[in-house]
């Protein structure tokens, strides 16, 4: 039926956007008030493996400058901090700190809760069939804004 993808594609965005929006509110209630959730799809990044500002710009698709940024925020506030790349004598590294790996365990907790939230309302069936679904056409890649 014409129409369905359209339904498909705006309540995959609106769980999409109540799941950022979950996780925000945990985050900030967690005692991180000051990251956003631009800073979340970095943290996501980083806990794979630290990276240079140019690596964690290509993730995220956004400019180098836009990057250094974000980066400079970040450590600011004590959530990442830059090392020496041992590979490139020139380059350094940024890395999650404590801070930021417990920021990252507070999104994770929060966004389980909300996906638990939109769980009361189905049954056991619908659940597995909407991970599953998910899961299936999502497939793998990155995990990062859509800019």
């Amino acid at each position: 039926m014409p129409g369905d993808e359209w339904s498909t594609a705006t309540a995959v965005l609106r769980l999409g956007s109540k799941l950022v929006d979950g996780i925000q509110q945990g985050v900030a209630a967690a005692g991180f008030p000051d990251v956003r959730p631009v800073h979340g799809f970095a943290f996501v990044r980083l806990s794979e493996a630290p990276a240079t500002t140019a690596q964690l710009a290509q993730h995220l698709g956004i400019t180098k400058q836009a990057t250094s940024e974000i980066a400079q925020y970040l450590v600011d506030r004590g959530y990442l901090t830059r090392v020496p790349d041992p590979t490139d004598r020139r380059a350094r590294l940024l890395v999650l700190t404590d801070r930021g790996r417990s920021c990252t365990r507070a999104a994770q907790a929060a966004a389980s809760r909300t996906v638990h939230s939109w769980e009361q309302d189905l049954t056991d069936g619908q659940k597995a069939a909407l991970r599953d679904g998910l899961v299936a056409a999502a497939g793998s890649g990155r995990l990062r804004p859509a800019w």
